[in-house]
């Protein structure tokens, strides 16, 4: 028989697994008599755990919410993806690092050794390039909670060329895309459209305003947005038709550099954005086939100045030393 303690955990992580229990279900699941569970219940109560019970024989227990935040039981899998994610915060999110290292290090110091093992590899191995923009949490946490609650919004908002507008929006969504960028799909009330907000251009915190009644989305919601991330935030935008089966492509194309579409079973079609020609041109290699540029047409010169420079960089010829600042045009 279990001590109390271990009782408590064990409970505590078997109400996580399912939103409700009966009660002779989970007395039985933990091994003991359902007047011991009901003891535990309540002891969980007096941690300050919310456990909800509704009486009667089609009842059960649930986990409600608190007032306060109790300690939490975590799965040997759920502890190492915490702590990923607390190390990846630190790097993304404004004025988030001494929370985020805090919290890690009290769960890194707690954890058994086979998790800290495990937690330790994956930081000893993993190097931060700064590949995002930095977020501020609180302006993240209150567009989710304006999503969720379908309250209106009004932000201040910067363009890709740096100017300011006031935006009054119904938020919709958050998205969040392999290169730490993190954007609100909404409806724009000022341009009476949906549209895609880079969410570190939001200048202040948000303000909330009345409740509102969502629109019907489009039709293919997900591929709007997919097609919205990859191209439209962005100051250019390519279409080439690359000349490999579309299944074989999206392995190849994260999904925040472009949107792929199939053609036929040869080929398919590439949809991607950036913020310069040169990025751009980067980005139509990444489905590692033979492609045709079907817009725009300003960015050919820059395909055939990439490729000259990946041509001289396969003959292994040595580039002559010109005086001055490097050509990078050609």
């Amino acid at each position: 028989m279990l001590d109390t303690s271990a009782r408590l955990l064990h409970l505590l992580s078997t109400l996580q697994r399912r939103s409700e229990w009966g009660g002779p279900e989970l007395a039985e699941t933990l091994g003991v008599t359902t007047r011991t569970l009901r003891r535990d219940i309540d002891r969980l109560r007096a941690l300050g755990y919310a456990v909800d019970a509704e009486p009667g024989p089609g009842g059960g227990y649930r986990l409600g919410q608190g007032k306060a935040l109790p300690p939490i039981a975590f799965e040997d899998d759920e502890a190492v993806a915490v702590a990923i994610a607390l190390a990846s915060a630190a790097d993304t999110f404004v004025g988030l690092e001494p929370a985020a290292v805090g919290a890690l290090l009290k769960l890194t110091q707690l954890s058994p050794r086979r998790i800290q093992r495990k937690v330790n590899a994956v930081r000893a191995m993993t190097v931060s390039i700064g590949a995002g923009p930095r977020i501020d949490p609180e302006i993240l946490v209150n567009l989710a909670l304006a999503c969720r609650d379908q309250l209106e919004l009004i932000f201040s908002y910067q363009s890709h060329q740096g100017a300011d507008s006031l935006r009054k929006v119904e938020p919709i969504r958050l998205a969040h895309t392999g290169n730490r960028r993190w954007y609100l799909v909404a409806w724009d009330l000022g341009r009476e459209a949906f549209r895609t907000f880079r969410v570190d251009r939001i200048r202040q915190r948000p303000v909330l305003g009345p409740h509102f009644t969502p629109r019907p989305l489009p039709k293919d919601f997900e591929a709007y947005v997919s097609e919205s991330l990859t191209a439209a935030p962005y100051r250019h935008r390519a279409v080439a038709k690359i000349w490999a089966p579309a299944e074989e492509v999206r392995e190849r194309v994260p999904p925040w550099a472009g949107q792929v579409e199939p053609i036929d079973r040869r080929s398919c079609r590439l949809t991607t954005g950036a913020d310069t020609l040169e990025a751009l041109a980067l980005q139509l290699l990444y489905p590692q086939a033979d492609l045709v540029l079907l817009e725009p047409a300003e960015l050919a010169p820059e395909l055939r100045r990439l490729a000259r420079r990946l041509h001289r960089a396969a003959s292994g010829k040595k580039i002559p030393k010109r005086r001055g600042r490097p050509n990078f045009s050609s």
